[in-house]
């Protein structure tokens, strides 16, 4: 059986037949960087690199596109406001500080980087030729009170509406722009004339005026730029299915692009039972979840649900991650203890269980593959209290495979080194300590007793350098 996901468009499980046989395109709406990152941000972005290493696991090339929002409404009003305030930072600074905040949270959690992180400010031709081809489609119009608006015309495309399943007079009218020059209330705005107040730098010359993109065609642009006018998969957080997905396929579609085959939701977050939002004041940012456990601690959290499920974030959910990753950590160290100078040392194929693959075909399971990880883990140390040392090394390896593809291997180089971080700083100061010592030793011309710490450091594996500033210690091989 080959890979199923859900299909938003569909309402179902569909099998995935990708358009090259081989690779997969992937399309994921990123971050608008008009502030820090948060708890939702974090787990959309882990959801697709799950989607993505699993992808890889199965023998395809993909190609995954994140872009940027990086010129919106919501951003030039946060620069603004921070200007008010006395603050000199023009609003593609703070864009770019903010996009830099996510990029290094997304790091800390293993994240692997994008195929393309294209900003929107980099396609603006692009989305000036698709806006055209609305235009001359009868599918868009200029505004007619000279404000340099141009909008997409819902009424003139039959499909609007198929992707949340939803009739026009039954949706919401679009708030992205004044509805005074809208011939219906629901059409959605491509192209933003330049209003008075707005930095001359957030405006682009274009055949309506002077102006900027609306926030839907940017990913329209970016997808097709970098994917083709047809690609494998669409995804992004559920909230964005309506208005955004509905409005990006839509206006796709109509300028005659076949667009997504797939598209994908990952759910949502909420925070003791509610849903996060600034008016309740109950926002978690990417800086708390890090600074409250270790970034691998938090990976594990945000990833073990299944991605289309709504997670409850609360005080003890780190706790149960780190719980879970200290079975596992655990099994491997002390398997690597006992198998150490036996025939099983380096036995032991890095392959992934069958039970583990099936769940991740159908719809990426990760409930259910954690589920097949746990029992492995058990298994061996089942193995290992009956000295069944061959079956023990087998677990190891299934278990190594197993939590590599999923970025959670708590002895990985990436992952060890946090771990080890701690340790390091208490060796620190022990070894400072001692340095202390030796260097009092030598004022007072105690050179047996200097030579003797240095003696003793150096057959812990400790290296003692004396420059100009004072000792310095390094571990032997660092």
């Amino acid at each position: 059986m080959g890979i199923r996901l859900y299909d938003t468009r569909a309402a179902a499980l569909r099998d995935f037949v990708p358009l090259v046989d081989g690779r997969v395109g992937i399309y994921v709406c990123g971050p608008t960087v008009q502030s820090s990152p948060h708890i939702g941000h974090l787990r959309s972005a882990l959801v697709y690199d799950q989607i993505r290493r699993w992808f890889n696991y199965r023998g395809f090339d993909v190609t995954l596109v994140r872009n940027v929002t990086d010129v919106d409404d919501k951003v030039l009003i946060n620069a603004a406001a921070a200007r008010a305030s006395g603050s000199s930072e023009e609003w593609w600074a703070l864009a770019y500080r903010y996009e830099r905040e996510f990029t290094d949270s997304y790091a800390a959690l293993g994240i692997q980087a994008p195929t393309y992180e294209p900003r929107a400010t980099a396609s603006i031709p692009q989305m000036q030729e698709i806006i055209t081809r609305l235009i001359d489609g009868g599918h868009a119009y200029r505004a007619d009170d000279d404000s340099g608006d141009v909008y997409f015309d819902v009424r003139s495309w039959p499909s609007y509406g198929e992707l949340t399943n939803q009739s026009i007079d039954a949706m919401e009218a679009a708030a992205d722009a004044d509805p005074r020059a809208k011939r219906d209330p629901r059409d959605f705005a491509l192209w933003k004339g330049r209003k008075e107040g707005e930095p001359a730098s957030a405006s682009w010359q274009s055949p309506w005026g002077a102006g900027r993109p609306g926030w839907h065609i940017e990913c329209s642009a970016m997808s097709s730029r970098y994917l083709g006018s047809r690609f494998d998969i669409h995804g992004g957080g559920l909230d964005l299915r309506f208005p955004h997905h509905e409005n990006e396929l839509a206006q796709s579609t109509a300028a005659g692009e076949a667009f997504a085959d797939y598209w994908v939701h990952n759910g949502l977050v909420n925070i003791s039972g509610q849903k996060m939002s600034k008016s309740l004041g109950n926002s978690v940012y990417a800086a708390d979840l890090l600074g409250a456990a270790r970034p691998l601690v938090v990976r594990y959290y945000l990833g073990a649900a299944h991605y289309r499920s709504t997670i409850d974030y609360t005080a003890g959910s780190l706790a149960e991650a780190e719980a879970a990753l200290e079975r596992i950590a655990g099994f491997l160290e002390r398997v690597e203890r006992r198998l150490e100078g036996t025939r099983f040392a380096s036995s032991g194929v890095e392959i992934i269980p069958d039970a583990f693959a099936a769940a991740m075909d159908d719809d990426f399971g990760v409930p259910q593959a954690l589920a097949v990880l746990h029992d492995t883990v058990r298994t061996g140390n089942q193995a290992l209290d009956g000295e069944d040392l061959g079956a023990a090394a087998a677990a190891r390896g299934q278990v190594v495979a197993m939590t590599e593809v999923l970025g959670i291997n708590p002895l990985s180089t990436t992952w060890k080194a946090q771990t080890d971080a701690p340790s390091r700083a208490v060796l620190d100061a022990l070894l400072r300590t001692l340095l202390a010592d030796r260097q009092a030793a030598r004022q007072a011309r105690d050179f047996a007793a200097a030579d003797r710490i240095r003696s003793e450091l150096a057959d812990a594996g400790i290296t003692i350098e004396d420059t100009p500033t004072g000792a310095h210690w390094s571990i032997d091989g660092e």
